[in-house]
């Protein structure tokens, strides 16, 4: 694998780095309940893949610039719950609202002024990988969540990439 490294590595949110759809399976507010355990407005428990805390993590502490795109009508929630797992530290940017990823995608550009040549996406959508492929942002689909070998192949997908 070569040297090439993305300068932005963007998740989407629901089925990406948590389990479920934050507008429709779950019951904000959200909050920490025992056990620093995350609870919805009903108690159910509100947890993300296993792998993830670590993952986003490592990718910060490797001083990859990180971002953050959902489509989610739930604004507030999806928020809410990158506050209470403690990831907000690791997205540089956010753009968490209904509308195309090829628009939270202008954002990142405009705001970060990295090109989408120089942007890695994960997503589970087939439809919103196939868009940013289009403009030019290397995109893996994801299959079961967010975990260390998806964000290798990633990663190594996006060094062969000209």
């Amino acid at each position: 694998m070569g040297n090439k490294k993305p300068k932005l590595i963007a998740f989407d949110l629901d089925y990406t780095l948590w389990p479920f759809r934050v507008d429709t399976h779950l019951t904000p507010p959200f909050t920490k309940g025992a056990q620093d355990n995350i609870v919805d407005a009903v108690g159910a428990r509100v947890s993300c893949y296993p792998e993830v805390p670590q993952v986003l993590k490592q990718l910060f502490e490797d001083d990859y610039t990180l971002a953050a795109a959902s489509r989610t009508g739930e604004k507030h929630g999806a928020f809410q719950l990158l506050d209470l797992f403690g990831w907000n530290e690791y997205f540089s940017y956010k753009e968490i609202y209904p509308s195309s990823k090829v628009k939270h995608f202008n954002q990142f550009r405009k705001q970060s002024g990295i090109e989408f040549d120089e942007m890695l996406f994960f997503d589970d959508d087939c439809r919103n990988i196939a868009a940013l492929e289009r403009i030019g942002v290397v995109s893996v689909l994801v299959k079961n969540g967010v975990n260390t070998n998806v964000i290798e192949e990633g990663l190594a997908e996006y060094a062969r990439r000209p």
